[in-house]
Parts: structure tokens; C-alpha cells; sequence
């Protein structure tokens, strides 16, 4: 797989320059305060109505993962990555193990 230079990728994914010039990172500014969701998901569950209404305080549900199984990273519901949580002094955070990369058609 080759590597490109932003300014050397056509908008259709060809090699070559853009019609309106090489573009650089500074192109790219006014994107940089647009806000994006990221979510984790450790696992996923699947329960009747019934099932759900008798949880309580203290209840285990069993998620599809294993332990030491990688984490799904979602960005705006779109699967981007695959990582691990960590623990970042008292707080939860991820590590991105795997970039998913996805036919976008």
C-alpha cells in the first residue's frame, strides 16, 4: 500500500493533484471544533421486556465480550476502532488497538 501526501489524493481516491490545488492541514481548521460522539462499548445484551423490568440494584447483566476482549469504538454510531480500557489516574479511558477501515460506497 502506498502513502500519499493529502495534496497528492484526488477527492475520487486517485493519485494527482486537486483541481483546486494542493491542500494542507490548515485546510482542514475549520472541521477541528465540529463535535463528534465516541462511544466504548465493552458488550452488548440481549433481554425480554419482562426480563429488564426485574433488575434491580446490584443485578449482573452478561454482555457477549470476554474478558480481555477488545472494546468497539464507535464515532457518530460509525465502528471506527477496536481497543482496550484503561485506567487514566481515577478515570475509565481506551486505548485504540485496531483502526477499522470501512468501504465507504
Amino acid at each position: 500500500m502506498a502513502d500519499f501526501e493529502l495534496n497528492e489524493l484526488k477527492p475520487d481516491g486517485q493519485e494527482g493533484e486537486f483541481p483546486e490545488g494542493p491542500r494542507s492541514a490548515r485546510d482542514l481548521e475549520a472541521v477541528y471544533d465540529i463535535p463528534v460522539q465516541v462511544s466504548a462499548v465493552l458488550g452488548k445484551a440481549t433481554m425480554q421486556v419482562n426480563q429488564l423490568l426485574k433488575l434491580g440494584r446490584g443485578a449482573v447483566v452478561e454482555l457477549d465480550r470476554k474478558v480481555g476482549e477488545a472494546i468497539d469504538i464507535y464515532v457518530n454510531n460509525r465502528l471506527v476502532a477496536r481497543g482496550e480500557v484503561v485506567v487514566v489516574e481515577d478515570r475509565l479511558g481506551v486505548t485504540m488497538t485496531e483502526i477499522i477501515k470501512t468501504d465507504r460506497s
